[in-house]
C-alpha cells in the first residue's frame, strides 16, 4: 500500500457499508430510507449475519429494499411480511429474519397479520417506517396520518369525526405478550440516528436469542409528499409528529 494510501485511510472517518449495494437510489432527496438502509446494512455486517439474515419486502417504498442491502430477501405481498417472515422463521430458525415496512403496509391492509404475529411472539424483527403518509402512490391519507395535517384525500386535514384518529399501531403492539423489545426513534440528526442503529442492534440480539418479536416503529420524512423541503421536513416532523409519537422504547424486556 503507498503511503499517501495509507494517510488517507487513517484519516477516514466514514465510508460505504459493505452490504450496501453500490447502486443509484430511487428514494427522493431527503428520503428518510436511505439512511434506514445504511443503518441496516452496517448492523448485519457489524454482527457477522451477512450469511444468516433474510429480510421481507412488501410494497410501498419500502418495496425496493432489496436493491440495496445485499442479503437474501423474499418481497410479499402488500401487509403480509409479517406472514411471509414468520414461515421463513419457523422454517429456517437459525436464520435472522425481519421485514421492512411502511406506515401504511403495516398499520392499513396488513393490520392483521402485523398484530397476530406480534402477538403470537414470532421470533422476527419488525422495521416499521412511518412517515404519516402514503408516499409511493401521490401523497394520500394514512393511518398514522395526524389529525389536521393536509394529504391527497384530506385536502382541508385529517378530521376525527370523518376519518377517525391516527392508528398508534406500534403502542398496539406493546401491550402483547409476544413482543419482547418495542421502540419508537427517528433518523433527523446525528444523534437520532446512533440511537435508531442502537435500537436495530438490540432488535436483532433479541432474535438471535429467540426473544419474541421485536418493532423498531423509525419516525420519518416524505418531503416529497408533505410538498416541503429536506430541511423543511425535518423541522415539522419534530414540531409535529413527536408529539403524537413520541421517541424512545415502550417495551424492553
Amino acid at each position: 500500500m503507498e503511503i499517501q494510501d495509507i494517510i488517507k485511510e487513517e484519516n477516514k472517518v466514514y465510508s460505504t457499508p459493505e452490504l450496501l449495494d453500490d447502486v443509484h437510489m430511487h428514494y427522493c432527496p431527503g428520503c428518510s430510507h436511505g439512511v434506514i438502509h445504511k443503518l441496516l446494512a452496517e448492523v448485519i455486517h457489524e454482527m457477522g449475519l451477512t450469511e444468516r439474515t433474510v429480510g421481507i419486502s412488501p410494497v410501498g417504498c419500502a418495496v425496493f429494499a432489496y436493491n440495496y442491502v445485499d442479503v437474501d430477501w423474499v418481497e410479499a405481498a402488500h401487509g403480509r411480511a409479517p406472514a411471509v417472515a414468520t414461515a421463513i422463521s419457523r422454517l429456517w430458525p437459525e436464520n435472522v429474519v425481519f421485514t421492512y415496512q411502511g406506515d401504511g403496509d403495516m398499520a392499513a391492509i396488513g393490520t392483521a397479520e402485523t398484530i397476530h404475529a406480534a402477538n403470537r411472539g414470532e421470533n422476527i424483527v419488525m422495521i416499521f417506517v412511518n412517515n404519516a403518509i402514503y408516499g409511493m402512490t401521490g401523497g394520500q391519507m394514512a393511518p398514522t396520518t395526524l389529525l389536521g395535517q393536509k394529504t391527497a384525500t384530506s385536502p382541508y386535514g385529517r378530521r376525527a369525526d370523518l376519518n377517525g384518529y391516527p392508528l398508534e399501531i406500534t403502542d398496539i403492539m406493546a401491550t402483547l405478550r409476544g413482543t419482547c423489545y418495542v421502540t419508537r426513534q427517528s433518523v433527523h440528526t446525528p444523534a437520532a440516528v446512533k440511537k435508531t442503529k442502537a435500537a436495530i442492534k438490540k432488535a436483532f440480539e433479541n432474535a438471535l436469542a429467540k426473544k419474541g418479536t421485536s418493532v423498531v416503529e423509525v419516525i420519518s420524512t416524505c418531503n416529497s409528499g408533505w410538498k416541503m423541503t429536506p430541511v423543511q421536513a425535518n423541522e415539522w416532523m419534530a414540531e409535529n409528529m413527536f408529539k403524537e409519537y413520541p421517541l424512545g422504547d415502550l417495551k424492553n424486556l
